[in-house]
């Protein structure tokens, strides 16, 4: 598939992002997928090049461009238990300056620019996430009712919103697929967000994957699990087809 590096003009300057598309020409459905925090880098190209192969445009940008070109902070090959809380600890201040407002902003910017490119068909687009950029993902649908027609989320955070939670999901149309590892969702944090959603009268699968630690799909660190990551594209893949017409 091919792939390029892209420059996305925001409020706050350019973000630089990834693009995967498929080879043959033509327009293609959308798809925005936020990285996790680790950002931009092999593992996530090639999430990318793997859902292009599908028949999708898929834009992946640099969510903390504000801080400068991905890599922002330095990364081994492999990101192993022994790496990650010095990486945890440097990404955490980026993290809690990247507001609500930045996010919904940039979100803009992104969805402003994917619909605008020539490969890409019109229509609505869907998003997706992992770690962080699944919590990204559902305020980017929430934001964009009539344009993201679904969104997915994999070991991300969506029950870090606290209060804001339940507005979240009031405003979201998109159909929503939410994978959790076991170690960030309990049965019983699960069976709430689940009549959370419900009450909200969202069309949504919420699962917790068995045997997962979170970062599940990310096949450079120690949390990766196959069989997960199988099981997400099991979930995504019809979630995409449905609702963007590309079956």
């Amino acid at each position: 598939m091919p792939g390029k590096t892209l420059l996305i003009p925001t409020a706050d300057g350019q973000a630089d992002a990834f693009a995967a598309f498929p080879e043959h020409g033509g327009r293609h459905p959308g798809v925005l997928l936020y990285p996790d925090a680790f950002g931009i880098r092999p593992v996530l190209r090639d999430l990318a090049l793997e859902l292009a192969g599908h028949g999708y445009y898929v834009l992946v940008p640099n969510f903390f461009h504000r801080h400068g070109p991905t890599p922002v902070v330095k990364l081994p090959e492999y990101i192993g238990e022994e790496a990650r809380p010095e990486l945890v600890a440097r990404l955490m201040p980026l993290i809690k300056a990247h507001t609500a407002e930045r996010v919904l902003s940039d979100a803009d910017a992104y969805l402003r620019f994917l619909t605008t490119q020539p490969e890409v068909g019109a229509g609505p687009v869907a998003v997706t996430g992992y770690c962080i950029g699944g919590l990204l993902a559902m305020r980017t649908a929430a934001a964009h009712p009539g344009q993201v027609a679904a969104v997915a989320g994999f070991h991300g955070p969506v029950g870090a919103d606290g209060p804001d939670r339940r507005r979240l999901l009031s405003r979201l149309t998109a159909r929503v697929h939410l994978g959790h590892a076991e170690t960030d969702m309990t049965p019983e944090t699960l069976g709430e967000l689940n009549r959370e959603l419900d009450a909200a009268g969202v069309d949504y699968t919420s699962e917790i994957y068995p045997g997962t630690v979170h970062g599940f799909t990310m096949s450079d660190t120690d949390a990766f699990n196959p069989s997960a990551l199988r099981l997400h594209w099991e979930r995504l893949l019809p979630l995409l087809g449905h609702t963007l017409g590309n079956r």
